[in-house]
């Protein structure tokens, strides 16, 4: 087993935390999405309505890869784990999935409008961020 002799700056720690913080938003998101009872989705106005009532299962299925993947990957990078990387690639991959179907197949665009899709893109660019920062904490030997 190797050790790893080079140590964090101090912006390693506060990176990781403010995006565990970040991801485990979205597995809270994507927890109260799962629980929708029909009286919550009736609640809504009826175009976001239609939105929820016609998710298919696989766009649940990449949505809880993005999350709880994001999750374990800030997880892994606060405990200095090289694996981090691929396991953020696999959530990236699937909130790309996710905003495929959000936004080329489902109206969703059309719903939320230009603001709707501010969300998505910090979600996007959060995830690229990720990736790119466990690369380059591998490269630094921070990871191992």
């Amino acid at each position: 087993m190797s050790e790893i002799t080079n140590k964090p700056k101090s912006s390693f720690w506060i990176i990781g935390i403010i995006a565990l913080i970040w991801n485990l938003m979205g597995v809270f998101a994507y927890i109260t999405q799962v629980n929708m009872t029909p009286e919550i989705i009736a609640a809504l106005p009826e175009a976001e309505q239609a939105l929820y009532e016609n998710v298919p299962a696989w766009v649940m299925g990449v949505f809880a890869i993005a999350v709880f993947g994001g999750s374990l990957g800030c997880i892994l990078l606060l405990l200095r784990k090289k694996i981090a990387t691929p396991v953020f690639i696999i959530s990236l991959i699937g909130i790309i999935a996710q905003m495929v179907y959000n936004f080329g197949m489902s109206k969703a665009a059309e719903v939320y409008g230009p603001v709707g899709m501010v969300m998505p893109a910090m979600v996007v660019l959060i995830a690229i961020f990720l990736v790119w920062y466990s690369k380059q904490a591998t490269a630094k030997g921070w990871l191992s």
